[in-house]
């Protein structure tokens, strides 16, 4: 079996190719196509294939993480979205939660009022109203009203029209009728329904997930689509699977049914493959810190699971998203980013990124700006004719040339300015990881850091002084960590049900129901995965409860114990509520009734995943046979910058536990 890991970043795309028959795994990058982000990847595939002598045709897989929908987010060039809603309820998603980051400020700006996903005049009331909390009818549909809204939408030309009424978690018939409506009288528009999309409690959030769905999907889908054609077209006969936020693999059909799943696409694949590093090497504990060329991607990891954003914390660009997606903090901190002094003066590196086009001024593109890896060459630790294999040659004077600038703005030399490049954008990422780390009651000094990306390796020690930490991993091929954690991945899906009752009495009648609950789930997830090939044998499934105290705001999430239902698994649910509310908040309540608000089935199917071939046992002290050359490179010894001479190993050429000393 031949399976391809493609992982498009704002720089490169990275490419993994393993041939599972020969066991043998080959690497390949490309500068990503920003304007189209498969033309890239088609190009990647058919170099790879060339390197490793592999025909294309014989491809069993397309691993792909992408960032299409996170660009388009960023950028707020989604699509035009309309709306049908419960009448008086239409400002919901301007209002919002009356939450501001900064609570005193009357001046900051708000997103969602600033740049909503769907416009006021594009929100249309609908006469409705079910009625808590059992969704009985109260106020039957104005179907009239449906069709004069779709009418108006038609001529206002939107591109994706969502239907969000009130209470449709807990019966969806009025959402239904009025998409067939939709339908009846446009069937070339897509409808998505809040139902169907987020069917749970807390409209604003259920309306902003559908909003965000329906406003990355046109062109999320137009992406797979152009992707499996350009596939074909390449004579790639093998399955194409996307990674998901919650770090599960989906099919592509199933990707373009719910494209906002794939916010987190990108980072996810690097998460799940540093968690997988630590496993390798008998490390439970990991800080995952991806730097690549525009922004660097920083995950906690303990206890080797990574771990998975509450579903009331999960947002995308300060949109309330409620999808499944692992935690990663991303900031702009990458070898493109941009070191300039501010109008107060003050030294800044990032977020502001010079790309793959032009790049950093090394690449000799017409790139003027100092980049971090400009800082880089300037002090050796990066040398111009080993960057990405040779196969793009830096230019170091343009690196000097650019750093220079800067440095006659602070009145400092050339290396000093390169190093305050560097202290910033690695205290840049210390303090993104303490937020993630200490702010959450985890000791970063207990954690090994795992460098990954391109330029992980380089900031790596740095950063881990900084942190405190005391190991750093550096994986084969660093550069592609995340193509890597594409090919150990499953497909994996997440179906979830609204079902609010208190915990209080455990009936026999609430035992029967929450069973039966949990059974259509996870039907309707195997089902999915049969129809994706998945065996009944390769599928595993894990229950969870969302539960709160009553009166509370927020839910916890907790595992429901496996086999069929009882009396006592409902018990131990309770009990496991009580230990969440502790760990989490430090207190619980043991007295106080638990209530039920909603069920999560995650069903995984699966998939091979891949095995390194074993190092020969080498235990030699700095190996000649792998030294390349001396060069010099600078250091802070003691607080000075010094210049030493600096041997290079060829990583390839180095065997099981040999040892060099720095510095190297």
């Amino acid at each position: 079996m031949v399976r391809v890991g493609v992982d498009v970043g704002g720089t490169f795309t990275d490419l993994v190719l393993v041939d599972e028959i020969t066991n043998k795994i080959n690497v390949h990058k490309v500068p990503s196509t920003t304007h189209d982000q498969s033309v890239g990847v088609i190009k990647g595939v058919k170099e790879l294939c060339a390197i490793s002598d592999v025909d294309v045709e014989d491809i069993d897989y397309v691993l792909h993480g992408t960032t299409v929908a996170t660009n388009i987010t960023i950028e707020g060039n989604g699509a035009k979205v309309g709306m049908l809603t419960t009448r008086n309820y239409r400002d919901i998603l301007h209002i919002a939660r009356h939450k501001k980051v900064e609570n005193f400020s009357i001046q900051q700006s708000l997103p969602w009022q600033d740049n909503p996903l769907v416009k006021r005049r594009h929100r249309l009331p609908i006469t409705e109203k079910l009625q808590a909390p059992d969704g009985r009818i109260r106020t039957p549909m104005e179907e009239e009203e449906v069709r004069d809204a779709v009418k108006k939408l038609k001529a206002e030309d939107v591109d994706v029209i969502i239907v969000g009424f009130l209470f449709s978690f807990l019966n969806d018939v009025h959402e239904k009728r009025a998409k067939e409506i939709v339908k009846d009288i446009w069937p070339e528009i897509t409808c998505f329904t809040s139902s169907e999309v987020a069917p749970r409690i807390r409209e604003y959030e259920r309306f902003s997930t559908t909003a965000m769905n329906a406003f990355v999907a046109p062109k999320v889908n137009q992406y797979i689509d152009n992707l499996v054609s350009s596939l074909e077209e390449a004579n790639v006969k093998g399955k194409l699977q996307i990674m998901q936020s919650s770090g599960g693999m989906a099919s592509s059909q199933k990707a373009t049914m719910t494209p906002m799943n794939l916010l987190k696409s990108g980072p996810a694949g690097g998460v799940l493959a540093s968690s997988w590093w630590g496993e390798l090497n008998g490390i439970e504990n990991v800080i995952s810190v991806d730097i690549g060329g525009t922004s660097a991607d920083i995950s906690i990891i303990p206890d080797k699971t990574p771990r998975v954003v509450n579903p009331r914390d999960a947002e995308i660009n300060s949109y309330p998203v409620v999808t499944p997606m692992l935690e990663v903090d991303t900031i702009g901190a990458g070898g493109g980013s941009i070191a300039y002094v501010d109008a107060g003066g003050a030294f800044r590196v990032g977020p502001r990124s010079a790309g793959s086009t032009p790049g950093p001024a090394c690449y000799g593109q017409g790139g003027e700006d100092p980049c971090v890896t400009d800082a880089n060459v300037v002090l050796g630790k990066l040398d111009p004719e080993q960057f990405l294999g040779g196969d793009i040659p830096l230019h170091p004077e343009k690196s000097t040339e650019a750093i220079q600038k800067i440095a006659d703005e602070l009145n400092m030399t050339v290396e000093e300015a390169a190093f305050g490049v560097l202290r910033i954008i690695n205290n840049n990422m210390a303090l993104s990881i303490r937020e993630n780390s200490v702010r959450k009651g985890i000791d970063p000094r207990d954690f090994a850091l795992l460098a990954a990306g391109g330029a992980g390796p380089l900031h790596s020690i740095d950063l881990a002084e900084t942190i405190g930490s005391e190991t750093v991993m550096v994986p084969n091929y660093p550069g592609i960590t995340a193509s890597a954690g594409l090919l150990i991945s499953d497909l994996k899906y997440h179906f979830n049900a609204s079902y609010i009752e208190r915990l209080e009495t455990i009936s026999g009648d609430l035992v029967a129901n929450l069973g039966q609950q949990l059974q259509e789930l996870e039907d309707q997830a195997g089902d999915q995965l049969i129809r994706d090939g998945i065996s009944q044998g390769d599928i595993a499934y894990e229950r969870v409860a969302e539960c709160r105290y009553m009166g509370q705001g927020f839910e916890l999430r907790v595992p429901i114990p496996e086999g069929p239902l009882t009396k006592q698994s409902i018990e131990a649910v309770v009990s496991g509520f009580h230990q969440a509310h502790e760990q989490e908040y430090g207190h619980h309540f043991p007295e106080n009734t638990v209530e039920l608000i909603s069920l999560d089935i995650v069903a995984t199917g699966k998939t091979p995943s891949f095995n390194l071939p074993q190092l020969e046992e080498g235990a030699r002290t700095n190996p000649k046979e792998a030294l390349m050359y001396e060069r010099q490179t600078y250091f802070e010894v003691d607080g000075e910058i010094k210049s030493l001479s600096t041997p290079r190993y060829q990583r390839e050429k180095l065997l099981a536990n040999d040892r060099i000393t720095g510095p190297a």
